[in-house]
């Protein structure tokens, strides 16, 4: 079977995005597994600065995993558009014509006939235009 330049990329752009899917959703699902803590201490200014630290850590692996999942989608759809799109492009199966016997038909001569033009009427005497009732009304 004999890919085309299209094809290969279409195919590479595909195993690509489900590959970075895949790996991003193996990688949020081991953040969710992750050991969570809740923390607490009497200073309010003490828990935000500790608070914080792991907050701005995984606000940015969420942000990661949402760039990685939006890039592989995107890879994965423009990989089977090009695969649609060649295959929609890529002429049928090329048959050999098959020769058809070509039968002679009788030949049928069509025959037109000519119509004598006909004598303009002359006009007898010019008719009055009906009146309508409301024309009388008024």
């Amino acid at each position: 079977m004999k890919f085309e330049k299209v094809e290969i990329a279409g195919l590479a752009l595909l195993i690509v995005g489900v590959a970075l899917l895949a790996f991003t959703f193996f990688s949020a699902y081991g953040f969710l597994v992750g050991e969570l803590s809740i923390l607490a201490s009497p200073d309010i200014i003490q828990f935000f600065g500790t608070a914080l630290g792991p907050l701005v850590e995984a606000t940015i692996r969420i942000l990661y995993l949402a760039v990685m999942g939006w890039i592989g989608s995107i890879l994965s759809i423009r990989g089977v558009q090009l695969l649609k799109k060649e295959k929609e492009a890529a002429p049928p199966s090329v048959t050999p014509p098959v020769k058809a016997e070509a039968k002679e038909k009788p030949q049928v001569k069509e025959v037109k006939e000519v119509k004598e033009p006909k004598e303009p009427k002359e006009p007898k005497e010019p008719k009055e235009p009906k009146k309508t009732e409301e024309a009388e009304t008024l």
